[in-house]
């Protein structure tokens, strides 16, 4: 296998830090990019990779950035939980400029090293809720569902340079980011803790179970291969059949 270097948005911690162990795995240079510096840095020395420390919520701060990565994986990402009529404003423009803007500027700053050396990979963690809604998420489901959209529209322009682009879309997965949902969840529906994981959050997946996130870094691996180069432009869904109903 080639190595390459992949860069990968929150990568100090669930699903970008399963994707950074599986990249490293496979002979790749890691880049974990990622706002909490000593988190950062940690998995850098697991991984044998370095760092970039940085707020990618500060979209204003990216726009003249120029990245030179063989595979970004956008992954970045938090979640909040309200019904819209008790959604905090700043939270939704948070997750906008975060799961939105900054993915866009990422693969802005990414393809024109991409397109001069011929070959490039883009991977966004998009979700099942970039697929399907759910309510008391109307500022995730609104930046995934935009997500698919950037992922599209990058498969499309980079296509005739060698950069394919595509969204990985999990159900529930088992990260902090999940369990720091699980509160959450219970106080919106009124129901204990001890049932939102069968109740709420796997209710939709025939497989009653949360996916690991070497699961997801598994399908980020072959994303990145030479064999993927046909695959542009979709979504692979690993829900559990959450998205089949």
């Amino acid at each position: 296998m080639t190595t390459r270097t992949v860069l990968v948005s929150g990568g100090a911690s669930g699903i970008g830090a399963a994707i950074a162990h599986r990249a490293a795995a496979d002979g790749h240079t890691v880049v974990v990019a990622d706002r909490d510096a000593d988190a950062a840095q940690k998995m850098a020395d697991e991984v044998g990779g370095r760092t970039w420390v940085v707020d990618l919520a500060d979209t204003a701060a990216l726009e003249d950035l120029k990245l030179e990565c063989d595979v970004l994986v956008n992954n970045a990402g938090i979640q909040r939980v309200a019904p819209i009529h008790e959604f905090v404003p700043d939270d939704f423009r948070l997750i906008q400029r975060l799961m939105l803007e900054s993915p866009f500027l990422l693969i802005r700053a990414a393809l024109p090293h991409m397109y001069e050396q011929g070959w490039g990979r883009i991977i966004n963690v998009s979700s099942a809720h970039g697929l399907r809604a759910s309510a008391f998420k109307s500022a995730y489901v609104s930046a995934k569902h935009g997500m698919e959209g950037l992922s599209k529209v990058t498969a499309l322009e980079g296509a005739p340079h060698g950069v394919t682009s595509n969204c990985i879309n999990p159900g529930y997965v088992r990260t902090p980011l999940v369990e720091a949902q699980i509160a959450d969840q219970a106080r919106t529906h009124g129901i204990p803790e001890s049932e939102v994981v069968e109740k709420i959050m796997l209710t939709r997946s025939a497989v009653k179970r949360l996916i690991e996130p070497a699961e997801i870094a598994a399908l980020a691996s072959f994303l990145m291969t030479d064999d993927a180069g046909m695959v542009t432009g979709t979504s692979y869904t690993m829900d559990g059949g959450w998205t089949a109903q």
